[in-house]
C-alpha cells in the first residue's frame, strides 16, 4: 500500500502541472504585496549616465582640456590630458569628482573646478514585449511611465490580458524583479500610483 500511495503521489506530481497547463488558466499576481509608492523614481534622482549619452566638461580657466565626448560602448569617455575615464552608470557629480581627482595629479598650482553636462541622452532605453502593437526596444529623451510606454508601442493588442502586466526591473547585475502591473486599474484611475516611471533597462511585458 505505501509503494501504491507513493507512485500515486508521483503520479500527480507529473500530471498535476500538466493540467494546469491544458487548462489554459493564466497566473494570478496579488496586487496587493508590491509597493509602488517605494519603488525607484528616476525624477527624484540625479541623472545616471550611459552608453550613448553626449557629455560636456567644462574645466574653469583651462580651455585646453574642456571638451566634449560621447560615452563610448565600452562606458568610457576620453579627455584631454586625463585620458579615458569609466562613466557608465555614474552620475554627473560623481564624474566631476572623478575628473577632478585625476586633474589634481596634473594641475598642482591650482584647484581645477570642473563641470560636466549632459547634452544628449542617447541611453534610456526600455523594452515593451507581448501582446502589444508593436513590440520593440524604444529611446526617450524623457522619462517614460508605464501608460505611456504602451501607448508608444501601439497599445495592447486584442489578446492582452491587461491586468496581469509585468515590471520586469534588473535592481543589480543579473537580479531581476517582476512589478505587477494592472493597466486596467491605470486607465480608470482607481489605482494611479501603478503607472510606475521606468528605469532605463526596464522591459513591460504584456501576457
Amino acid at each position: 500500500m505505501a509503494e501504491f500511495a507513493l507512485s500515486t503521489r508521483r503520479l500527480l506530481s507529473i500530471v498535476a502541472p500538466l493540467l494546469v497547463a491544458l487548462s489554459g488558466c493564466a497566473p494570478v499576481y496579488v496586487y496587493d504585496s508590491a509597493n509602488y509608492a517605494k519603488e525607484f523614481d528616476p525624477r527624484a534622482h540625479e541623472y545616471v549616465i550611459g552608453v550613448g549619452d553626449s557629455l560636456q566638461i567644462n574645466v574653469w580657466r583651462m580651455a585646453d582640456l574642456s571638451s566634449g565626448a560621447l560615452v563610448r560602448p565600452d562606458g568610457i569617455i576620453t579627455l584631454p590630458l586625463v585620458g579615458d575615464v569609466f562613466v557608465a552608470g555614474s552620475t554627473p557629480s560623481q564624474v566631476r569628482a572623478a575628473i577632478t581627482k585625476r586633474l589634481s595629479e596634473f594641475v598642482k598650482d591650482e584647484t581645477a573646478v570642473v563641470t560636466i553636462a549632459v547634452t544628449s541622452v542617447n541611453s534610456y532605453r526600455f523594452v515593451v514585449s507581448g501582446n502589444v502593437a508593436h513590440a520593440g526596444i524604444f529611446t526617450s529623451t524623457y522619462y517614460v511611465s508605464v501608460s505611456e510606454a504602451l501607448a508608444m508601442a501601439g497599445g495592447p493588442n486584442q489578446f492582452a490580458s491587461t491586468d496581469q502586466i509585468l515590471l520586469i526591473r534588473m535592481d543589480a547585475p543579473g537580479k531581476f524583479r517582476h512589478i505587477p502591473i494592472n493597466y486596467d486599474s491605470i486607465v480608470s484611475r482607481e489605482h494611479p500610483e501603478q503607472d510606475l516611471v521606468l528605469k532605463a533597462g526596464d522591459t513591460v511585458y504584456v501576457p
